[in-house]
């Protein structure tokens, strides 16, 4: 018997099922289904959480926001869950994120009513190469970000930088607090450009992911930005290099990155930059 549980914070052991649902599922299909919002949001609460169970145990689970998430564990699946969560989630508008161009997720989505909205490329490429320095612009100058500092003026310009992008431009102080909290922040991977009164005009946050079955440690282009107020023509190209110089003299062989198809501009530095698509993760709308 399928029953559904809805709630916008979950029980500590809700936590500790969902997170391993997800690992199973990861063991199944080679991608991990639920990306790091989502993730913080299962631990920290937010959102709308849905659970499905056969009996006792946890068959599946969706995340209901804006833009949300689902996923099934292997061994429930074609057994209906996936259609009830969809259902328990409601009749409107809604979006999901799937990790991964998968074939099943594609049947899944044109069966009940979704079509391919957005596509995400993972790219990637290696750092054991790299040789780039950064050129700044005249006058500005890259420090590391300064907690309990920095946050509100790294959120303006987050803000403007990413004004028409779906999720990254919403994040507010509790988003910023919620990474700072996490095992993987360093601010001294958190390179801000700034000018001669060191006044924020743009930012490379990395982020150094563990090593994760046959994926070495990977270093990130986390968010990357230049505030559109205060243009310095070549700021993202020399931003971009002083990032992923800060990877390489770490010690990371591997750097990656997740951009919109659609965002031409983007695309085209970082395929300048040497990076290759790597993985795609789809959204699909209803």
């Amino acid at each position: 018997m399928t029953m559904i549980r809805s709630t916008d914070r979950l029980t500590a052991a809700e936590v500790a099922d969902v997170l391993a649902l997800a690992a199973s599922a990861e063991l199944s299909d080679g991608v991990y289904p639920l990306s790091e919002d989502v993730v913080l949001r299962v631990r920290n609460g937010g959102g709308r959480h849905l659970l499905s169970y056969a009996d006792d145990a946890l068959a599946g689970y969706a995340f209901v926001d804006d833009s949300g998430e689902l996923v099934v564990a292997p061994d429930f699946r074609r057994q209906g869950h996936g259609t009830a969560l969809l259902a328990a989630a409601g009749d409107g508008p809604l979006a999901f994120w799937a990790h991964g161009d998968e074939p099943g997720a594609q049947v899944f989505a044109e069966k009940n009513g979704f079509v391919r909205a957005r596509v995400l490329w993972q790219m990637r490429r290696s750092l054991t190469d790299f040789t780039a320095e950064s050129v700044l612009p005249e006058g500005v100058t890259i420090r590391a970000f300064s907690v309990g500092h920095d946050e509100e003026a790294w959120l303006g310009v987050n803000s403007r930088a990413f004004a028409h992008h779906p999720e990254q431009g919403r994040w507010t102080l509790d988003d910023l607090r919620l990474r700072e909290a996490e095992p993987w922040f360093d601010p001294a991977g958190f390179l801000l450009a700034v000018d001669i009164e060191d006044t924020l005009v743009g930012f490379h946050w990395t982020k150094v992911h563990p090593p994760s079955g046959d994926d070495p440690a990977l270093g990130e282009i986390y968010v990357l930005g230049v505030d559109p107020g205060g243009h310095r023509k070549g700021l993202g190209v020399a931003l971009s290099i002083a990032g992923l110089r800060h990877l390489a003299d770490a010690g990371l062989t591997q750097a990656q990155l997740y951009v919109d198809e659609s965002n031409t501009a983007a695309v085209n530095l970082y395929r300048k930059l040497g990076f290759a698509v790597y993985k795609t993760d789809v959204n699909y709308q209803r």
